[in-house]
C-alpha cells in the first residue's frame, strides 16, 4: 500500500483505499459470518472491528476518510454494497447495474449513470448473493436469472454469466415508500381532473379495465390508483409476481407467485392463481401484469360474472394490446379460432388505457379506448381521449394534452347505474381557437 509522504500511517490514493476496504470488508465479514446479530448489535460490532484492524496495521485516518470507509463497510456488510446509497436516495426509482464499472440510475424519469462503482465482478456476485440466498432463492450456472424482492418491496432481477455475456447485472425497480394518488397524476400532467373522474365512474361501474403500455411507463403506478377507486366492501384478490400494489381497502387477499425451488419443484405461477383465485368468492380480481396463458382465464373470469377486474398488459398502442392478448390466450396451448378468441376478448374487456413513457421521461396515458363489439372477424375499438403532442419546449419537455374525441362510449348507461351522471359534454372536444375569437 502507497504512503502519502505527509501522513506515513495514512493510505494515499482511491485504489489504496479501495483495497484497504476490500480488506476490511474480508476480515470482518468472517468474524461476523454465522453470528445471529440484529442491524444495531451488527453495525456497532463493524466500529468495533474497523477500529480494531486499523490499530492493528498501524494506519491513521483523517476523520472525513475514516467516516467514509466506515459507510462503506457498513453498506457492504450490512447493506447492498455500493447500490446501498442510490437505494436510500428517494428520487431515484430504478437501478441498473451492468458491471463494476456501469451503474446506471432512473432519476425523475432520466437515465444517467451513477458515479458509484463495483470492485470487479466477484464484488457484483455478492451483493446478488445477499439480495436471493435469504429467500431461498438459487442463482449459479444452471440458474443464471432469478426474480427477487427486497424487503422493502423493491422488485430485483439478476443474471450471470453464462447468460450475460459481459459478466453478471443487477436490475432494480424500487419500491415508491409515498403511495401515489389521483391528484399526483393530474399534477404532473398525466390525465385530465375530466378524465380522472370519467376513470373513477368506470372502476366505480365495474367496468373491466387493460392498462397497456411499455416497459418502465407507469402502468404499476395508473393500477394502484385506478384501485383506490373500488368499493371497500368489495372482496379483492391481487395476483402478483412480486407484491407491488398498495391497496387501502380492508378486504384485500394478496397472492403472488413463487419460484421453483432447487430441485425445480415447487413453482405456483400467474395462472394457477388466477385459477385459485375464482375459488375464494372475489368481488374483484387484480393482476399485476398479463405475460402468458393466464390471459384466458382473466378472459373467462371476466366473462363469467367477475365483472370490475384490472390488469396490465405489455403493449404500444390499444390495437396492439388486443393484439398482444390474443397471442397470450394462444400461449394457455387451447386449440381455440382466432375469431373465437376475438369474440371473447370483445365481450370481456371495456376499456383499455394507454400509458405511454414520453421522449422527456415523464409519463401520460395517451389514450383511453372503448372496446365497442365486434364486426365480422374485428374487434371495433373507440378512442374516447387521445393524447396530443403540440411539441417540446427548448429544455426537451413535452407539450400537449389528453383531449376528448367526441364520440360517447356504449358504456353510459352503465356508468349512470353506478350513480355517475357524467352528461355528454365531457366527451366532446374544447372548441378550435379560431371558433372562440369569433364567438368574442
Amino acid at each position: 500500500m502507497s504512503v502519502n509522504p505527509n501522513n506515513p500511517t495514512s493510505p494515499q490514493d482511491d485504489r489504496d483505499y479501495s483495497k484497504l476496504i476490500d480488506l476490511l470488508v474480508t476480515a470482518i465479514r468472517d468474524e461476523v459470518s454465522g453470528r445471529n446479530l440484529n442491524h444495531d448489535e451488527l453495525s456497532n460490532i463493524i466500529i468495533k472491528l474497523v477500529d480494531k484492524k486499523l490499530a492493528q496495521a498501524n494506519i491513521s485516518l483523517p476523520d472525513d476518510v475514516y467516516k467514509m470507509v466506515l459507510e462503506e463497510i457498513n453498506n457492504d456488510i450490512v447493506g447492498y454494497g455500493p447500490i446501498q446509497v442510490l437505494l436510500d436516495d428517494p428520487t431515484i426509482s430504478e437501478i441498473m447495474v451492468n458491471g463494476p464499472d456501469q451503474v446506471y440510475v432512473e432519476k425523475k424519469g432520466r437515465i444517467e449513470i451513477a458515479s458509484v462503482k463495483f470492485n470487479d465482478n466477484d464484488h457484483v456476485m455478492r451483493i446478488i448473493n445477499r439480495i436471493v440466498l435469504p429467500l431461498g432463492r438459487r442463482i449459479d450456472e444452471e440458474n443464471p436469472t432469478v426474480d427477487a424482492r427486497l424487503p422493502d418491496g423493491s422488485r430485483v432481477n439478476a443474471v450471470i454469466p453464462p447468460v450475460a455475456i459481459d459478466g453478471p447485472t443487477i436490475t432494480i425497480r424500487k419500491f415508491a415508500k409515498e403511495r401515489l394518488g389521483v391528484q399526483d397524476l393530474i399534477n404532473f400532467g398525466s390525465l385530465t381532473p375530466t378524465v380522472a373522474t370519467f376513470f373513477e365512474a368506470c372502476v366505480k361501474a365495474r367496468l373491466n379495465i387493460l392498462i397497456s403500455g411499455g416497459t418502465g411507463s407507469g402502468k404499476t403506478t395508473l393500477l394502484n390508483i385506478l384501485s383506490s377507486f373500488i368499493q371497500d366492501n368489495d372482496r379483492i384478490v391481487t395476483i402478483e409476481d412480486a407484491a407491488e400494489l398498495q391497496l387501502q381497502q380492508n378486504h384485500v387477499v394478496r397472492l403472488e407467485t413463487v419460484p421453483p425451488n432447487i430441485d425445480g419443484e415447487g413453482e405456483v405461477d400467474i395462472r394457477h392463481l388466477v385459477k385459485n383465485s375464482l375459488r375464494m368468492r372475489p368481488d374483484r380480481i387484480i393482476v399485476g401484469e398479463c405475460r402468458s396463458g393466464e390471459a384466458l382465464d382473466m378472459l373467462q373470469a371476466m366473462n363469467t360474472g367477475h365483472d370490475g377486474s384490472l390488469t396490465t398488459i405489455h403493449a404500444n398502442t390499444p390495437r396492439d394490446c388486443l393484439s398482444r392478448v390474443e397471442t397470450l390466450v394462444l400461449m394457455a396451448g387451447m386449440n381455440m379460432p382466432v375469431n373465437v378468441i376475438r369474440g371473447q376478448v370483445a365481450s370481456a374487456i371495456d376499456l383499455i388505457i394507454q400509458q405511454t413513457r414520453m421522449p422527456d421521461g415523464s409519463r401520460k396515458i395517451t389514450y383511453a379506448t372503448e372496446v365497442a363489439g365486434m364486426e365480422g372477424d374485428t374487434i371495433v375499438m373507440t378512442d374516447l381521449f387521445k393524447y396530443e403532442m403540440r411539441g417540446t419546449t427548448a429544455e426537451g419537455k413535452v407539450v400537449g394534452e389528453l383531449k376528448p374525441t367526441g364520440i360517447r362510449p356504449l358504456f353510459m348507461d352503465r356508468l349512470k347505474k353506478a350513480g355517475f351522471s357524467l352528461g355528454a359534454g365531457i366527451f366532446m372536444p374544447p372548441p378550435a381557437k379560431s371558433d372562440q375569437k369569433r364567438r368574442k
